[in-house]
């Protein structure tokens, strides 16, 4: 079994390990190392009301970063987003923009140098626009709809919008007009002739998110009527729930849009089949060229390069499976040819950027519990990583290099600077939670066992904060979801393990068959074996864990997971009943039969499981945790949002009625305001304390 160390206390940016050696790139800048002997250990408090950075944008000119910082006020249940800017020529603080006020977000810069962004100010989301240091803001749309994502034309004179739509309508005034008529009809049947009847949290209104082209003037207003260049087409752009603007852009030349979509159908709900799709110019005659016709499975991200001869995009190659490889796919424009590069590289890339000179593209993508960027050379796909240790959330380049958000286990997201391919130490640039200086973190350590099948599997340990040598402690013991997820040296504002770390619990984390970032190959084992191999995997991580690490307490222990880890703590209640002290089951999977027919991503549960139901009963019936209640006995917390359309709320209700049923101490919290995730800082405020007080009471039973 091997393990690396990993640094102690509350550094800036904790760095978990070299998985390329070759980089032998230097954790980033570090806080005030007088934390680690602090006793004030940071918790879910501190978790809570930390400050959120996001979405660094550097001007054409390299001078400027904007980006978004959301605050939270915890007494009044809100958060807030605003935008700041720095000067990376001349360097100082980050300076929050006057345009903030009333929110704004989604800032991007224009080939014009002007800065554009979405605002309610005017009472609906709309684009603006203001000169690069954020000042004389205007409003460039008008529209009767909220703009839920909008794109800049290269030469940045027009704006495409998304706007949600009856795509029977002809017009926006049409769609206006009848959700008016909706609204004031007293009665409140929804009729539905094809799926998806609801998704994520929202119930479907018969709306699609459809794409709109202005043009802008010089005094920055739109002119002219919006254009609905995507009328006729029958899907979302984006998509829906989760799609942005990386899902569609305009040509080279400003006179068509390449988008990302799904043709909806009667088989929306199972078919994984985004293709990329080009307007008939920017007429909205309702015809589209399919350019990926040949690949039924997803493409998305469409981006060209600076000479305009050539779109990058990224591909998936199994129709139905969400948790495919990514490759990336060069697309020559004049003629239609495709090529893939870098096929062999073991990675799945996420949203991708030209370099200036057309040579690079760069990407980030999941590497053994860090998130890099990557570079990959165009001529030849040779990839090189760029950044070490942290979870990089988001890039911008610079004339030199990067401007970036990274995130660790011990530090939120903070900004950091960067050179292409430099081996110097990232230097951070800002310092958002300043307050966490003082707090004291867990030491944290990843290692590796033989798991399923005898192959290498990765898991982390995370020491109690103020950890005193010689002492044993009481151990959470946290289970992913996904299932094609990962732990790693990153930041959560969910399940935080350094929150548990905080409140005296020791941690241990595996990433078992499924997790992301260990190759393809790993994350493909877990589909049609959700109860075998991941739970092998589990057993023998933990055990190695308490060999190696001889200050976890192994017999008092609880076990924690969500989505699927939540379904995990159901099958372990089966199926391995006398490990855990307590068990806590967040939005987890109780009878796999009902969630399939239930739950709206369909897709999901037709590759996890090995087909339709009615085609492979098997499949749903060889790892569920309705036939295994009969052993139920350890006591469980469960938590169910109302609003989880994923894993609905029937799952939560059942598995409390069994526990009660069978006379296991159980305790049920519903959120009738949340979906799959708890997000409202109250709610969150409440879910840490039932968490924390379930936890104490089995683990801390004296205090």
């Amino acid at each position: 079994m091997r393990h690396r160390s990993l640094l102690a206390g509350a550094s800036a940016a904790l760095a978990l390990f070299a998985a390329v050696p070759a980089l032998a790139e230097a954790p980033p800048e570090t806080a005030a190392p007088a934390a680690a002997q602090s006793s004030d250990a940071f918790d879910y408090h501190d978790m809570i009301s930390a400050n959120r950075l996001a979405d660094p944008q550097v001007s054409p000119d390299g001078r400027w970063v904007v980006y978004a910082l959301t605050t939270t006020d915890v007494a009044a249940n809100k958060r807030a987003g605003s935008l700041y800017i720095m000067d990376l020529r001349d360097g100082g603080e980050g300076r929050k923009l006057a345009i903030s006020e009333g929110g704004a977000n989604t800032a991007r810069w224009g080939s014009d140098g002007k800065l554009y962004f979405l605002s309610g100010r005017s009472g609906s989301s709309q684009v603006w626009r203001a000169d690069a240091d954020g000042t004389h803001p205007v409003q460039v749309t008008d529209l009767a709809l909220d703009v839920n994502a909008y794109r800049l034309s290269p030469a940045a004179d027009k704006v495409a919008v998304s706007l949600a739509v009856f795509p029977e309508c002809g017009d926006i005034a049409c769609t206006v007009d009848r959700a008016k008529a909706v609204s004031d009809d007293p009665s409140t049947g929804q009729v539905y002739d094809r799926m998806f009847v609801r998704h994520w949290d929202t119930w479907a209104d018969g709306t699609q998110n459809h794409l709109f082209v202005q043009s802008i003037g010089a005094n920055g207003h739109a002119t002219g009527a919006p254009v609905w260049v995507t009328k006729g087409f029958d899907g979302d752009t984006p998509s829906k729930p989760f799609g942005d603007e990386s899902e569609f852009t305009f040509s080279p030349d400003g006179q068509s849009i390449v988008f990302s979509a799904r043709l909806a159908g009667k088989s929306e709900p199972w078919s994984t089949n985004f293709d990329l799709w080009r307007t008939n110019g920017l007429s909205g005659d309702g015809t589209f060229e399919n350019l990926t016709d040949a690949n039924d499975a997803w493409d998305t991200g469409p981006v060209f390069s600076p000479d305009g001869r050539t779109m990058a995009y990224r591909a998936m190659a199994r129709p139905g499976f969400e948790a495919d490889k990514y490759g990336v796919f060069l697309r020559d424009v004049a003629t239609g040819q495709t090529r893939q590069i870098a096929a062999n590289w073991d990675r799945s890339a996420d949203t991708l950027q030209w370099s200036a000179n057309g040579n690079t593209l760069y990407t980030t993508a999941g590497d053994v519990g860090q998130n890099r960027i990557f570079a990959i050379d165009v001529r030849n796909g040779v990839v090189t990583p760029v950044t070490g240790e942290g979870h990089v959330s988001a890039f911008a380049q610079t004339p030199s290099g990067f401007v970036f958000a990274q995130d660790t286990l011990t530090r939120p997201s903070e900004l950091f600077v960067k050179t292409f391919l430099g081996r110097e130490m990232p230097r951070r640039i800002t310092d958002v939670n300043p307050q966490l200086d003082a707090k004291a973190f867990g030491e944290a350590e990843q290692f590796t066992f033989a798991g399923w099948n005898g192959e290498e599997v990765h898991g982390y340990v995370i020491k109690p904060a103020n950890y005193v040598e010689g002492r044993k402690y009481p151990v959470a013991f946290l289970i992913h979801g996904g299932p094609q997820g990962s732990f790693g040296n990153g930041w959560s504002y969910r399940w935080n393990p350094e929150t548990y770390a905080g409140a005296g619990y020791a941690v241990v984390m595996i990433d078992f068959h499924g997790s992301t970032g260990y190759g393809q190959g790993f994350t493909d084992a877990i589909s049609q074996h959700w109860g075998d191999r991941p739970l092998e995997d589990l057993q023998k991580g933990w055990a190695a864990a308490q060999e190696r690490y001889g200050f976890l307490d192994g017999d008092n222990a609880c076990a924690l997971g969500a989505s699927y880890g939540g379904y995990m703590i159901n099958w372990i209640a089966g199926r391995w009943s006398d490990e855990f002290k307590c068990l806590v089951n967040h939005d987890g999977v109780f009878d796999i039969r009902g969630m399939g027919y239930a739950t709206e991503e369909l897709w999901f549960t037709e590759w996890e499981y090995g087909g339709t139901q009615f085609d492979n009963p098997r499949g749903y019936e060889q790892f569920n945790p309705v036939n295994h209640v009969d052993q139920w006995k350890t006591p469980m917390l469960v938590v169910q949002g109302d609003l989880d359309f994923r894993i609905p709320t029937a799952q939560g209700l059942s598995t409390f009625s069994a526990l009660q049923r069978r006379g296991v101490d159980s305790r049920l919290i519903v959120f009738p305001n949340e979906n799959h995730w708890v997000l409202k800082p109250a709610n969150s405020l409440q879910w840490h304390t039932e968490v924390f007080g379930w936890l104490d009471k089995y683990l801390k039973p004296a205090q």
